[in-house]
């Protein structure tokens, strides 16, 4: 294949067969339970140096009990998938815990900035939808996807995209390269205790995380039985197969919303974007993260049961998806 022009970015190389070999050696077939505490899940599954993807963001069905664990236990030099985030890598990487990260959009505020600068963080330069395909390229054990879009961009001059001759049509065509994170962490609505998990209404692309990753942690706000989701399997999103650990976690995407169970908390959403985008994250770990053991403490002490109550109060479903 003729490659016309390429990026400069590093990029996380991926083998197929490599990834295939450790899925069949490492991944339980067997119905096996996989629940235990976020602190057992992280500290088991997340690596210091790991590639870590999450699924949605820090705001909407976002894994935030897990990624506020990461940062407790301090898990350091992370590259980071960015894509649809928001708050989350100004959050890691004002917490000490990311050395790079592979951007789409997110909100950048000082807390990148500063680190940029300053050559605490590298940033490569995607698109939303470009890691997006990274992600499914890595799910069918492919090195790359085509796309339509981001060769001629300034961005392409930022990452590890190449523009490449069609073999078909001889037309240039760019070529993203595949995504195998280390570690991919997603929050759900339901899971039973083998990782059978359901995500309702909008998602991204927690299946393609699930299935491209070696290693898998899902967070639920329940725990259904296994003959509930035997009982009705269209609505599995992501099969027991590809999961490591599963985590009872309730309220776990807030501040942000979890469709179906609660809606977002503003004064807590407005208090971290003002953290990143005023350089405040230490502070801001201070006060949600390291006084506590686990997030079920600091909302107990913390937010009260009162304004959880209220936050699920205001998310009613009116039509689509019901738990």
């Amino acid at each position: 294949m003729n490659v016309i022009a390429e990026g400069k970015a590093p990029y996380l190389a991926v083998d197929p067969d490599g990834f295939r070999a450790h899925v069949r050696e490492h991944k339980q077939r067997a119905l096996t339970p996989r629940l235990m505490t976020a602190a057992e899940a992280v500290s088991r599954y997340v690596a210091e140096g790991d590639y870590f993807a999450y699924d949605c963001n820090y705001f909407q069905r976002g894994p935030s009990t897990l990624i506020r664990e990461v940062i407790r236990q301090q898990k350091k030099d992370l590259w980071l998938c960015g894509k649809f985030t928001y708050v989350d890598i100004g959050l890691l990487a004002g917490a000490g815990c990311a050395s790079k990260v592979d951007c789409g959009f997110f909100w950048p505020g000082a807390a990148v900035d500063n680190r940029v600068k300053d050559g605490r963080l590298e940033v490569y330069e995607y698109s939303n939808i470009v890691m997006t395909l990274r992600l499914q390229a890595g799910a069918m054990g492919l090195p790359f996807l085509p796309v339509r879009s981001f060769g001629g961009t300034d961005g392409f001059e930022h990452s590890g995209c190449k523009l490449v001759e069609d073999p078909y049509t001889g037309k240039p065509i760019t070529i993203v390269p595949a995504l195998n994170p280390d570690v991919s962490i997603i929050h759900v609505q339901q899971a039973d205790v083998f990782g059978n998990a359901r995500v309702f209404g909008t998602g991204i692309s927690h299946e393609d995380c699930a299935l491209a990753s070696k290693k898998v942690i899902v967070s639920a706000e329940e725990i259904v039985d296994t003959e509930e989701i035997r009982r009705d399997p269209g609505r599995t999103s992501i099969p027991y197969y590809a999961v490591d650990a599963v985590v009872h976690a309730p309220m776990g995407a807030w501040p942000g919303n979890c469709g179906g169970y609660y809606g977002s908390d503003t004064p807590a959403v407005i208090e971290a974007f003002g953290a990143i985008s005023r350089d405040a994250v230490e502070a801001y770990v201070e006060k949600y993260v390291t006084p506590f053991a686990s997030d079920a403490e600091m909302f107990e002490k913390l937010v009260g049961a009162e304004r959880l109550a209220k936050l699920r109060e205001n998310e009613t479903i009116k039509d689509g998806y019901r738990a």
